[in-house]
C-alpha cells in the first residue's frame, strides 16, 4: 500500500523536482543572456545615436524634406534618435532569441531559429522602403524640372506619376520580402501600375492635344501656302 502510494504521489514530484534542477542552469543562462543583451542594445543604440548626430544626419534629413514628412506622420522625434532606438530593438530581438535558444526546449528553439531568420526580411524590407521613398521624392523632383521645361502642360501630373510609381514598386518589393501573400501583391501590384501608367497615358494625351493641333496647323498651313505659290507660278 505504502509503496503504491509513493508511486502514484512522490514519483511524479521526485520527476518534477528533477526536471526543474535540470532546467534551473538553462534559466539561468537565458537570464543571463537576456541582461547582457539588453546592455549591449542600450550601449549600441546610444552609440549610434550620438555618432548620427555627430555627422549631422538630423541635418541631412531636414534639406532632403524626410524630417518634415516624419513629422507629418506623427513622429516628432529626430531620425537620429529613431535610428537608435531601431538599432536598439534589433539588438533587443536578437538577444530574445538567443536567450530562448539557452532552454535548450525543441519547440522554444524552432521559434528563436525562425525569429532569426525572418529578422534579415525585416531588415531589408526596411532599406527598399526608405530607398524606395527618397528614389521617388529625387525622381518626381527631376521629372518636373523636365516636364516643365519641355513645356508638357500636365508636368505635375507626370511628376506625381512618377513619383505613386516608384513608391509602389517599393512597397511591393518590401512586401515580397516580408512574404506577405506574395501573389495578392504581385497582382495588385500589375493592376495599380497598369492603371497609372494608363492614368499617364490619358494625362500625356489630352495635354499634348494642344501641342499636336499646332504642329499639324503649321505642317499644313506650309503645305497649303507652298501649292497656292505652286499654282501661281504656273499661271
Amino acid at each position: 500500500m505504502t509503496s503504491s502510494w509513493e508511486q502514484t504521489v512522490l514519483g511524479p514530484v521526485a520527476d518534477l523536482a528533477g526536471y526543474l534542477l535540470a532546467i534551473v542552469p538553462h534559466l539561468l543562462s537565458m537570464l543571463i543572456l537576456l541582461l547582457a543583451g539588453l546592455g549591449v542594445a542600450w550601449g549600441i543604440g546610444h552609440l549610434m545615436e550620438r555618432l548620427l548626430r555627430v555627422v549631422g544626419l538630423d541635418r541631412i534629413c531636414g534639406r532632403i524634406g524626410l524630417a518634415a514628412v516624419l513629422l507629418r506622420g506623427g513622429m516628432k522625434a529626430d531620425p537620429s534618435y529613431i535610428i537608435g532606438r531601431i538599432t536598439y530593438w534589433l539588438i533587443v530581438m536578437l538577444a530574445i532569441a538567443a536567450s530562448l535558444g539557452a532552454l535548450n526546449v525543441t519547440p522554444i528553439n524552432e521559434a528563436a531559429r525562425s525569429l532569426l531568420s525572418y529578422l534579415p526580411h525585416v531588415i531589408t524590407a526596411a532599406v527598399i522602403g526608405i530607398a524606395g521613398y527618397l528614389i521617388s521624392n529625387f525622381a518626381s523632383q527631376a521629372v518636373l524640372i523636365a516636364a516643365v521645361n519641355a513645356g508638357i502642360p500636365p508636368a505635375q501630373w507626370v511628376a506625381l506619376g512618377t513619383r505613386w510609381g516608384i513608391q509602389l514598386l517599393a512597397i511591393a518589393m518590401a512586401l515580397e520580402q516580408l512574404r506577405i501573400a506574395r501573389h495578392i501583391v504581385v497582382v495588385g501590384f500589375g493592376i495599380s501600375w497598369g492603371g497609372l501608367v494608363l492614368a499617364a497615358a490619358l494625362a500625356l494625351g489630352l495635354g499634348g492635344q494642344e501641342l499636336a493641333k499646332e504642329f499639324l496647323e503649321r505642317r499644313l498651313g506650309r503645305h497649303s501656302r507652298a501649292q497656292i505659290n505652286e499654282n501661281l507660278r504656273h499661271l
